[in-house]
């Protein structure tokens, strides 16, 4: 005789069901383990009651380092020298002179050496000077009456002061005349001319002996 199962425990009904809620549960156990998050509170410490005190350790002020000391200054060393020892020689002199009292020595001058001049040597600085018969005033006198003013100058309209140089020799004539500065026109040419005729002078000395000396005279010419 075939046994029979009555409707209400025939689980083959609801076989599709449990399959669905078992995938479900599975899906939802697999989620659940990969959000699933755990923290370990062992090393957590509780910062809430620690005082700050980082602003106060900002206002420390600086200390100042003293500089360090200056090094040691080696000395240096003195070596004594002993002082030098002084020979004495011993230096004989024979006074065995015949000396009489009636004997006079002669006190010795010892005189300058001569100076020695040359005799065609020009000096610029003397002791007494040239000088032309008269003074300056009569030097002057003779340039007014022989000095002609060249009429180019005037034409010209041309003025000004001509300087000349020339030698007083030891006899008191003149050679060697030279313009040293000149302001053309004529006048220079006329310079020469009248330095050149000038009566002889009275010569330079030098030591008290007669010289040749180099004279500079300048020469004016102006328009009246």
């Amino acid at each position: 005789m075939e046994a029979k199962k009555t409707p209400s425990a025939d689980l083959t009904k609801k076989s599709g069901m449990f399959l669905n809620l078992g995938l479900l549960i599975s899906v939802g156990l697999v989620l659940f383990a990969f959000e699933y998050k755990s923290f370990d509170d062992r090393n957590l410490k509780d910062l809430g009651q620690v005082a700050d005190d980082f602003e106060e350790l900002l206002d420390i002020p600086i200390t100042e380092q003293p500089p360090p000391p200056p090094p040691p200054v080696e000395q240096p060393i003195i070596q004594e020298i002993p002082d030098e020892v002084e020979i004495e020689e011993k230096i004989e002199v024979n006074f065995d002179l015949d000396v009489k009292e009636d004997m006079v020595i002669k006190e010795v001058i010892i005189a300058d050496a001569p100076v020695v001049e040359k005799a065609d040597e020009i000096f610029d600085v003397v002791e007494n000077a040239p000088e032309f018969p008269g003074g300056m005033e009569a030097w002057n006198d003779y340039l007014r009456k022989n000095l002609k003013y060249p009429t180019q100058a005037r034409r010209m309209g041309i003025e000004g002061t001509v300087y000349v140089v020339f030698v007083v020799n030891t006899d008191g004539s003149i050679q060697d005349v030279e313009i040293l500065r000149g302001i053309g026109g004529g006048c220079d040419e006329e310079a020469l001319r009248v330095v050149s005729n000038a009566p002889k002078w009275t010569p330079g000395k030098q030591r008290g002996r007669p010289v040749r000396v180099r004279m500079r005279l300048p020469i004016r010419f102006k328009l009246g």
